[in-house]
């Protein structure tokens, strides 16, 4: 059951990503915008990065291999995630509507539900994730 959610959260999150795309809301001209949109786009490349072949996947499930916690991982455990709510949130920065915020509350939500399936999952394939998240944030480094 906690796969399929997370599947459906994945794929709310790319249907949003799709539709501030194609109605327009996704890029601005304010230099803020794309700054929060540089940094997102940053955040993920780096946080994609920091994998191992064979080691990166978009399940929840770990696949093979240790605990990764270098790169972006050594500040925050999600960066992925991190990096599609700044995404999100710099869009609706630079279009700011009724619409688009729903939007974006639906997706927060929905990356939320994600996080805690993807935790279940490596609390119980990783013994020393406990230890790990006590000492790193879930998306904004030193705070949350």
């Amino acid at each position: 059951m906690m796969k399929l959610i997370s599947k459906f959260a994945l794929l709310v999150t790319i249907l949003a990503i799709l539709y501030f795309l194609i109605s327009g809301n996704l890029f601005s001209t304010s230099p803020f915008v794309i700054a929060g949109q540089l940094l997102a786009v940053a955040l993920s490349i780096w946080a994609r990065r920091s994998f191992k072949a064979g080691q990166f996947s978009i399940h929840p499930e770990p696949v093979a291999g240790m605990l990764l916690s270098s790169g972006p991982y050594r500040f925050i455990r999600h960066p992925m995630y991190a990096a599609v709510l700044l995404l999100i949130w710099s869009s609706i920065l630079g279009h700011l509507s009724i619409i688009n915020v729903v939007i974006g509350l639906i997706v927060t939500g929905t990356v939320t539900i994600r996080i805690m399936t993807e935790e279940h999952f490596l609390q119980a394939h990783y013994p020393d994730y406990s230890e790990y998240s006590r000492k790193t944030k879930r998306i904004i480094p030193f705070m949350i």
